[in-house]
């Protein structure tokens, strides 16, 4: 039932894909068009998307998040590029849903870091650094900051702090202000869980 479901929408999304003029969005997402098809950077990787599918530079499917963030960069592109790098918390960001599930994000971004690089600041640094990241430009009091390239248009900041023989070790990720007007709630929860998973990936 899942696979029919999956199946559905992503048929449903490649054709709201066919409807649109990729020409007319690209240098407002900051994307490559070539031959009817979007080049989308995400992350560590690099995805074709067109009224086709989504694929990776070997041609393979990527799971179903992915998809759904990747479609909806398309298809939510804003009228005009939004330039706010205001860092702020998923939760402060102004046009979030109220039925966007905050405690996903908490659940599946920030705590299983948490768990992942307690104690362990060079594995965190490690992968950090493999998944693209930058250290943050602002002098912050946190162990660890560092800055990532999402989308295009959407970065996210890592904070942490290691435990110590006070505290637990903590874990923030945020977005800038100009998120919001790319992605919905639901996708940007999506994009901090698919970064949590491509972080402790490249911990081992």
């Amino acid at each position: 039932m899942e696979t029919n479901i999956f199946e559905t929408h992503y048929d449903d999304y490649c054709s709201q894909v066919s409807g649109l003029d990729f020409s007319s969005i690209s240098n407002t997402l900051g994307i490559e068009f070539r031959n009817n098809e979007a080049i989308i950077p995400f992350l560590d990787k690099e995805y074709i998307v067109s009224d086709k599918g989504v694929t990776d530079a070997s041609g393979r499917q990527p799971n179903y998040m992915v998809c759904v963030i990747l479609f909806k960069y398309l298809l939510l592109c804003p009228e005009a590029p939004n330039m706010n790098r205001e860092w702020a918390a998923l939760k402060d960001l102004h046009k979030l849903s109220q039925s966007a599930n905050l405690s996903v994000f908490t659940s599946e971004t920030e705590k299983p870091i948490v768990k992942k690089f307690s104690g362990r600041m060079n594995v965190l640094l490690d992968a950090s650094q493999k998944l693209g990241g930058k250290p943050c430009s602002m002098d912050l009091s946190y162990d660890f900051a560092m800055e990532f390239k999402g989308l295009p248009q959407i970065e996210l900041l890592l904070l942490f702090n290691d435990s110590d023989d006070d505290f637990p070790a903590t874990c923030s990720v945020l977005f800038q202000r100009q998120a919001e007007h790319y992605l919905d709630p639901e996708s940007l929860i999506m994009t901090g869980m698919v970064f949590a998973q491509r972080l402790k990936k490249f911990s081992t």
